[in-house]
């Protein structure tokens, strides 16, 4: 094996994961003026999207969901308390779980919101089926890194 082949792996441009985080960084970069318009970071507003959705979910359930762990979501949790957009409170039939719960004012913020996804889908230069495809391959390495 010559040299070049021992270390082929270690190449930058030889690693899948480089374009990933790469593409995953200035995506979320793109975000950025369009969630300062709503006064939101990319994690809070990934956080509101299933609250959107569910309305009351545990916080376990709500970090499964985003693929954070507690230590993220804790501080992002605060701080969507803190602007009114949700509720967390100690489950009554079981106090260790902690439900989130969308308020108002949060509910009220999806309007605003809904710009968003075109405005990130006109940065993106795929077309229908060439997202759907990346979109499942993206789906297929996450679910087999379970």
């Amino acid at each position: 094996m010559s040299e070049n082949e021992k270390y082929a792996g270690l190449k930058l441009e030889n690693q899948l994961c480089f374009p990933l985080y790469a593409c995953s960084k200035e995506i979320i970069r793109k975000y950025k003026p369009y969630l300062d318009e709503i006064d939101l970071t990319y994690t809070q507003y990934i956080a509101m999207m299933v609250m959107w959705e569910r309305k009351e979910v545990n916080v376990k359930t709500l970090g499964e969901s985003l693929y954070l762990d507690s230590g993220t979501l804790t501080p992002v949790l605060k701080k969507l308390e803190s602007k009114g957009y949700i509720t967390r409170k100690r489950s009554e039939q079981d106090e260790r779980n902690l439900v989130v719960t969308i308020t108002e004012k949060g509910e009220a913020l999806k309007d605003k919101a809904t710009c968003v996804p075109g405005k990130i889908g006109s940065c993106v230069n795929l077309n229908a089926d060439e997202a759907k495809i990346l979109y499942d391959l993206l789906y297929k390495i996450i679910n087999s890194m379970k």
